[in-house]
């Protein structure tokens, strides 16, 4: 390039230099805005018994009312008798939330509760649960009496499908299935599908194998087994347990639940995680028990029933109060979880909050400090979903996933949300 040219680029960034600035400083302020909006709840609970909220940001928040109640990012809880000048609607109040003060941002809404205490679980469960209507797990070939290898249900039917009805008769086991489908003798037969939320009619035609019978070249699946963690136990004896739902393991696919049961389960070993690969606990599931209960919700945020009875480990327990998300600090606090029969307190520390849920509920992020869990499992393994995390003597949410990449680290959804979703 000439110089005269070089020269010409040079005056006219100089021209243009400040528009540049301009734009990227707005850019620079627009981003911090949103990602300001995006750190603050939408809803938040309150104590009856007069806490404070305080969330680590430079907002006020103001009634409706009008009247400032705190600063530097606090909002007064509701106290019995002493919020007259207050229109409380529903047990709930209304903040705007203000930037230094005076740039609005956002509405919150914050729920008045009765202060709350439920029993901490971190025991190992056996879970067993059934599927309303029977899962696919994926399609396959059928070799037929000519000997050719063809596929009946290759782009009809789909990985995640439930199969409600065969020819309008309601199906719930694979062997109704299996039976259904050989007795239509190699007839066209109508699958009530239900994907997606959405109940779809499919038409396939079964083909005689040379093995003998008709079949139309699907794994299925009409139940499952495992171990998890529970969570919880309320007064009324109802449980929450594992911070996530009960997923099929090939498809990925919430399993639509039949009916459930719980069990008591006994930890017989461990596959310490590594990088790039989760370890395990490995148990057994005392099905030759009396059930410790029923399974019945199946949601992204855990596992819902009822106890019939309590383990030792539970009669031993103490109750313990409900923190709320805003209640969380960064730094010390404690999982609660049996790797080896014993329900122990774990050393863990919080790095991050998300006041903003998600799908998957990853909003407490964590890291295991805890010297003698390090060394028995490396961090968070499959297995431990569901242990309880406690904070400065409260309940405040439970394990939910691991990191693959380093199992030290791990994630946690809010106990609100898991109470939440058992209403």
């Amino acid at each position: 390039m000439g110089l005269k040219k070089k020269i010409h680029l040079f005056r006219w960034f100089q021209k243009k230099a400040p528009r540049f600035m301009g734009a990227a400083m707005v850019g620079v302020i627009a981003f911090a805005y949103i990602t300001l909006v995006s750190s603050i709840p939408d809803k938040v609970y309150i104590n009856q018994s007069g806490e404070e909220i305080n969330l680590p940001l430079p907002v006020v928040f103001t009634e409706n009312s009008g009247e400032t109640r705190e600063t530097s990012g606090n909002i007064s809880s509701y106290r019995n008798g002493s919020r007259d000048d207050v229109q409380i609607e529903n047990n709930s109040l209304t903040y705007s939330c203000k930037l230094f003060g005076f740039i609005p941002i956002k509405e919150v809404n914050a729920q008045v509760v009765e202060e709350r205490s439920i029993l901490p679980g971190g025991i190992p469960v056996g879970i067993y649960v059934e599927t309303d209507g029977v899962l696919v797990i994926g399609t396959g070939n059928v070799t037929n009496l000519h000997g050719d290898v063809v596929s009946p249900s290759e782009n009809l039917v789909k990985s995640g499908d439930y199969i409600r009805e065969v020819n309008g008769i309601v199906i719930e086991s694979k062997e109704q299935l299996i039976e259904s489908v050989d007795n239509c003798e190699g007839k066209r037969i109508i699958l009530k599908i239900l994907r997606e939320g959405e109940l779809i009619e499919v038409a396939v035609e079964p083909v005689e194998s040379e093995e003998g019978g008709y079949k139309i070249g699907l794994w299925v699946r009409d139940d499952l087994a495992g171990i998890g963690t529970l969570t919880y136990v309320t007064e009324k004896m109802e449980y929450g347990a594992l911070g996530h739902g009960v997923s099929d393991a090939d498809t990925g696919t919430m399993l639509s639940l039949k009916s459930g049961l719980l069990f008591e389960s006994s930890i017989v070993g461990v596959v310490k995680g590594e990088s790039g690969t989760p370890g395990e606990l490995t148990g057994v599931i005392n099905y030759g028990e009396e059930c410790l209960g029923s399974i019945d919700k199946n949601t992204s945020a855990g596992i819902y029933g009822s106890l019939q009875g309590m383990t030792d480990a539970l009669r031993q327990a103490e109750r313990v109060p409900v923190g709320y998300k805003q209640e969380i600090e960064m730094g010390q606090a404690e999982i609660l979880s049996s790797v080896d029969g014993e329900v122990k307190r774990y050393a863990i520390n919080i790095t991050e909050v998300d006041y903003q849920r998600d799908e998957e509920y990853r909003e407490i992020m964590f890291e295991v400090t805890d010297e003698e869990l390090l060394e028995k499992t490396g961090g968070i393994v499959q297995g431990m979903s569901g242990s309880p995390i406690l904070q400065n003597g409260k309940i405040i949410g439970a394990v939910t996933h691991v990191f693959i990449q380093n199992s030290k680290k791990g994630y946690g959804i809010f106990i609100e949300d898991m109470l939440e979703n058992n209403l």
